[in-house]
């Protein structure tokens, strides 16, 4: 077995080496012997012992494999209890992301000496977990319970520099593996004892506000509650009493639900990050591209572009068009900035690497050309030749439609094999998912370069076959039906809301409907002929009362100031309308409501799969928790109608 951690001497040195590549991920194999490097290390006459890896990273985190089995000694608290324990010096040399795992070994140490380019983080209550080797107990004593609760609750990562800043850093350096090794012996005789270190200041304030946020934000989630009181123990207990408690909620939160469904999401993810290997490589980069449509979507997708360092021209009818979509991505850059993400000097460069055209002979020669037009067919068509036509015959063109036929679309091109769908979700610089809709025609070579694109915008791609609404808005569509369904029944839309939310969906299908506006569903429905007829009550609040949500001050619900109330017309409507068709009204409860528009997304989940239209349940899952708000603790739609998710409680 090739060893995974070594160790050595370099002088009065020792140097434990993690080499498990590419991430170091933490498994028994590592355990066991980065705690036989540290016992070895004792029986040499060193006056330091250093922790460096061989890799990109530092360490990424746990080996999540093994999440799903039984605990295994060494367990790693155990060996950081040693390693803390050292009667001599000990420095983490952070070169890359040292997280989960990573992150508690080098807090375990009495210095940490970070590159500018390492990170630090405890990501772990996003499978549904906390630390379970020392990161609530002793990132508080290093930087204060404030800033551990965003990095532990919230998720955040730290710089080399902030963590500096913070206290979680000794030193930044561009060596520093060469700064640990050379280290004056006056300087490593004032390093503090990881288990001497004071306990944090209380801050109740800052507690009670993250207990508010993670309520608001992760609903209905364990997780991040237990990672608060974790946090708030660390500044009330011995260090030894801290780490038993967090040890005690890690393996119980390990063996949950919710750890269990979060799992599952993970390795979802990562399986479709992970798809363009199963696709030709043609060597095909993407440095540069077009969008065609300067609306609220084309901007998106071209500042996503740009961001991900694309020069990207954005194509309008006009040069008063082109003036509106450039104060558009204006308007994208600066929020951005003014919410921290980005510098201004990256907002210059995202700036500069934008242009603004209104003919198609001013288009250059691009690797990719996007269409995102709104949705009509003959528009699309007329576009797609248009840029057939201008554009070197290996750029790829594609369409960013949500419902129309793509096929269709192919059928008018003269090489249709570099042709697909990009369906991005608004907003799409925001949006991890990205739905890639092969045609009957697109190439494997086509397929694999827009997979790689993906990477390179960071986003998590699911393949889709052509069907009306392609995945994730077919679903979508079958629950609205659903739930309207039930509003003739009996049921009022805030009840199914309601009844949602506690499930955990972002928003329910009503209030969903109201802020994406009535006359989008209403124009699909039309388009494709399901308005003919029986006018259900959507169709009756559009044509008959303009009702189109929350931007005409009304749709499924009545709003004032931007607070919603239940609407007497609308339940005057839904009781007429069923009063006509002879629906007979009853009584529902939540569970009830629950179970038959979960149980309706599911049917309509498998006939997706039955056509060939996913590849797999685990794409589903994918497409509903990223793009539509159904609850990741849940392990997404087929995931839970597998382990009966869908009719637990809310916990």
């Amino acid at each position: 077995m090739q060893p995974k951690v070594r160790f050595g001497v370099r002088g009065s040195a020792g140097v434990i080496t993690f080499d498990a590549p590419p991430l170091n991920l933490i498994d028994r194999q590592v355990r066991y012997e980065l705690l036989a490097a540290i016992e070895a290390a004792t029986g040499h006459n060193i006056d330091r012992l250093i922790l460096t890896s061989a890799c990109r990273v530092f360490v990424a985190g746990a080996d999540a494999g093994e999440f799903g089995k039984p605990p295994e000694a060494p367990h790693l608290n155990d060996v950081l209890w040693a390693l803390s324990d050292l009667p001599i010096p000990t420095i983490a040399v952070l070169d890359g992301a040292a997280l989960g795992g990573g992150c508690e070994i080098a807090l375990a140490c009495r210095a940490r000496i970070a590159s500018p380019r390492a990170e630090i983080g405890l990501p772990e209550v996003k499978l549904g977990l906390v630390p379970g080797a020392g990161g609530t107990q002793r990132l508080p004593r290093l930087v204060g319970i404030p800033l551990a609760l965003e990095v532990i609750v919230a998720g955040k990562t730290l710089t080399a520099q902030q963590a500096f800043e913070a206290g979680a850093v000794t030193r930044v350096c561009e060596t520093p593996l060469d700064c640990a090794l050379s280290l004056p012996a006056a300087e490593l005789s004032t390093m503090t004892v990881p288990n001497g270190l004071a306990a944090p200041q209380p801050a109740p304030k800052a507690l009670e506000a993250a207990r508010k946020t993670a309520k608001r934000r992760a609903r209905g989630q364990i997780a991040p509650l237990c990672a608060v009181d974790m946090i708030a123990a660390s500044a009330l207990e011995p260090l030894e009493a801290g780490l038993y408690q967090e040890r005690e909620a890690f393996l119980t939160l390990r063996q949950s639900d919710q750890a269990r469904a979060l799992r599952h999401v993970f390795f979802a993810e990562r399986a479709a990050q992970s798809q363009a290997r199963n696709y030709l490589d043609d060597g095909r980069v993407f440095e540069s591209a077009c969008v065609i449509g300067g609306g609220n979507m084309g901007t998106s997708i071209a500042y996503a572009l740009a961001s991900a360092g694309m020069s990207v021209q954005v194509v309008e009818r006009d040069a008063a068009s082109c003036t509106l979509a450039e104060r558009k991505c204006e308007a994208l850059i600066a929020a951005a900035q003014t919410r921290g993400l980005i510098t201004s000097n990256t907002a210059s460069t995202i700036t500069a690497r934008m242009a603004y055209i209104a003919n198609y002979d001013q288009l250059a020669r691009v690797d990719l050309a996007i269409e995102a037009v709104f949705e009509d067919m003959n528009v699309k068509k007329d576009i797609l030749t248009k840029l057939e036509a201008v554009l070197p015959k290996n750029s790829i063109l594609a369409t960013n439609t949500s419902y129309l036929d793509v096929n269709k679309m192919a059928a008018v091109l003269r090489h249709p094999e570099r042709f697909l769908g990009l369906h991005f979700f608004n907003p799409a610089h925001i949006m991890k998912l990205l739905e890639v809709i092969r045609t009957d025609t697109t190439s494997e070579a086509t397929l694999g370069a827009a997979f790689r694109l993906t990477k390179k915008l960071r986003k998590i791609p699911v393949l889709s076959g052509v069907c009306e609404g392609f995945i994730g808005n077919r679903i979508l569509k079958r629950y609205r039906e659903a739930a309207e369904s039930m509003l003739l029944q009996g049921a009022t839309p805030r009840q199914i809301d309601q009844s949602m939310r506690d499930f955990g969906m972002a928003m329910g299908p009503f209030e969903a409907q109201d802020m994406s506006g009535l006359d989008i569903a209403y124009a699909n429905r039309n388009r494709a002929g399901h308005t003919r007829g029986f006018r259900t009550v959507a169709d009756r609040l559009v044509e008959d009362h303009n009702r189109l949500g929350r931007k005409s001050g009304g749709g499924w619900y009545d709003y004032s100031e931007g607070q919603a109330s239940e609407s007497e017309l609308v339940t005057r409507l839904t009781e007429t309308t069923a009063q006509e068709t002879g629906i007979a009204r009853r009584l529902f409860d939540s569970t009830e409501i629950v179970n038959t528009l979960v149980g309706a997304m599911t049917d309509e989940a498998h006939a997706i799969l039955e056509e060939g239209i996913a590849q797999t349940p685990e794409d589903i899952d994918l497409v509903m928790i990223l793009g539509y708000g159904f609850p990741r603790y849940r392990g997404g739609l087929m995931y839970c109608s597998v382990s009966g998710e869908a009719s637990k409680p809310n916990r």
